[in-house]
């Protein structure tokens, strides 16, 4: 019985390991388009960049009143996005949900890609990049950039370690299983990237211990990444960032776009590399049911920002709101309310939509909105400075971004979705040793 047993594991292994593993073998044309497409918007962004280089920041739409704009909007949704791998892996994993295993790396993924083009993108804003390192050399504890800097470098280390770690029992099976199968580079690369991994059982207890610190460490660090990017705005007295709640604010909205995120992923990876078997119905399932949770907390803080201001209505506070109502900002406010929010939750109380191809749509739904919600937060403030703007030529009054910003900024994205498509071709996007020992296969034993 013990033999038929151990056949049977061995089997099931075997089927687990192919189906996870043809990824990483096979040249697909879709996913070859995909990359060519990225690095086309990649080289357009990069030479735009280079006359902003040559040229400094005037050729954007920024000026001394709006010193801020799809940028700075742009850092703040990356950084956003990039809190999922908490939400996923951190949050939920902690409290024992299993249905997470083929989600927690897509999403480590996203948040190791996006937290990175969030460190890009501030470069992109500054109009002097060569003086980066003074932020180190010459920091001020009381200046809230240090602080971000520093959380987003420990939030790049942490996710960057919460990626490869748990991959090393993968990583030793690619070792011993695909030489000669893949290219001798790859080979090598996951030979490195093992660390002799073996899978003795100390090292799955050490590899247990080590990933339960780091899911516990990565909650605050998370927490204080967005925490601290709201508090770039919040620490002033500007109409739309006084606010105590812009903390718990973010941080909400974060999870809300993350989780547009991780759907869009789910589905194209799934479909893509048909892992049908392994990101299931029921998957999405869960995940929808978990992008209404967020969004409800979202739409709560939401109220709270408009309702609290629109009842005392002060007049700077009167003057920012009838931009956002029926202003020159109503349009793109209410679209992002509707389709970045209000119908996301409404259609994911459904059964029949929470269904991989309309939670794909509400996915894109909520990080298209999600983005948008980041630009509103910041230009219509700045637009409306407690001091008249007077004396100045006509387009100081208005933001509208220039080409050249829209080509950079849609370049960092395409960055971003890049780093994601790689890593999810060079690795296995659902974890096999996690999955066989789900499927009561002892992945201990040497298979």
């Amino acid at each position: 019985m013990s033999e038929i047993k151990n056949q049977d594991e061995k089997a099931v292994f075997e089927k687990i390991k192919e189906d996870l593993l043809r990824p990483v073998k096979t040249n697909y044309w879709g996913y070859n388009a995909l990359i060519v497409s990225l690095l086309t918007l990649i080289a357009a962004a990069l030479y735009a960049y280079y006359f902003q280089l040559r040229d400094g920041l005037g050729v954007t739409a920024m000026t001394d009143y709006v010193s801020w704009g799809i940028y700075i909007a742009s850092f703040v949704f990356f950084v956003a996005v990039a809190l999922v791998g908490m939400l996923i892996s951190a949050v939920v994993g902690l409290v024992g949900q299993k249905w997470i295993t083929p989600v927690g790396r897509i999403a480590e993924m996203i948040a190791l890609a996006f937290v990175m083009m969030a460190g890009i993108i501030i470069v992109v804003d500054m109009g002097r990049p060569d003086r980066l390192l003074n932020v180190f050399l010459h920091f001020r504890f009381q200046s809230p950039i240090f602080w971000d800097v520093t959380v987003v470098t420990t939030y790049v280390a942490i996710s960057t370690l919460l990626l490869l770690l748990p991959m090393l029992p993968d990583l030793g099976i690619m070792r011993n299983h695909l030489k000669g199968e893949v290219p001798q580079w790859k080979w090598m690369l996951y030979n490195i990237l093992s660390l002799g991994w073996v899978g003795t059982p100390k090292q799955y207890q050490i590899l247990h211990r080590t990933l339960r610190v780091l899911l516990i460490l990565i909650i605050p660090v998370a927490m204080s990444i967005h925490t601290v990017t709201s508090w770039l705005s919040a620490l002033t007295l500007r109409a739309g960032w006084d606010s105590t709640i812009f903390g718990p604010y973010y941080v909400s909205g974060a999870f809300v776009a993350g989780s547009g995120a991780v759907l869009v992923a789910m589905y194209f990876i799934r479909r893509g590399y048909g892992l049908q078997n392994y990101i299931t119905d029921y998957h999405f399932d869960k995940m929808g049911k978990l992008m209404v949770l967020v969004s409800l907390v979202y739409l709560y803080f939401n109220l709270n920002e408009f309702l609290v201001p629109g009842y005392k209505m002060k007049t700077h506070d009167a003057i920012h709101l009838h931009t956002l109502f029926s202003g020159e900002y109503s349009l793109m406010f209410w679209l992002t309310q509707t389709f970045g929010l209000i119908l996301p939750i409404v259609l994911g109380l459904f059964k029949k939509m929470r269904k991989p191809f309309p939670l794909m749509l509400i996915g894109a739904s909520l990080v298209i909105g999600a983005w948008y919600k980041r630009v509103i937060i910041i230009v219509p403030t700045l637009i409306h400075a407690h001091l008249p703007i007077q004396n100045v030529p006509k387009d100081f009054t208005e933001y509208n971004p220039t080409g050249m910003e829209i080509t950079i900024t849609i370049g960092v994205i395409a960055t971003a979705v890049l780093i994601v498509a790689i890593l999810a071709k060079l690795f296995p996007v659902v974890p096999i040793w996690e999955t066989a020992h789900e499927k009561g296969v002892d992945i201990e034993k040497d298979l």
